[in-house]
C-alpha cells in the first residue's frame, strides 16, 4: 500500500475533520464515534481497530483523535 487509504484531514475552524477514503469524501466527523460510523458504512465493521494503524489511517494537520482546531 503506497499510502493510507483513509485520511482524516486537519480540523476545520468550525469544528470537525473531513474524512476521505481513497479520495472519496465520506463526511465531516466530530469525534471518533463519527469516524468509526463512516468507516462501518463503507464496509469496515472493525473500524475502531484501525484508527491508530498508520497503514490504514493518516491523521493530517493535527494530532490523532483531536477534533477541534487549535
Amino acid at each position: 500500500m503506497s499510502g493510507a487509504p483513509i485520511v482524516v484531514h486537519q480540523p476545520s475552524a468550525t469544528r470537525g475533520r473531513r474524512v476521505t477514503v481513497r479520495g472519496v469524501i465520506l463526511g465531516l466527523a466530530h469525534n471518533d464515534r463519527d469516524l468509526v460510523e463512516f468507516l462501518r458504512r463503507v464496509g469496515l465493521p472493525d473500524a475502531e481497530q484501525l484508527l491508530d494503524d498508520p497503514a490504514w489511517v493518516a491523521w493530517r494537520g493535527g494530532r490523532a483523535h483531536e477534533w477541534n482546531a487549535t
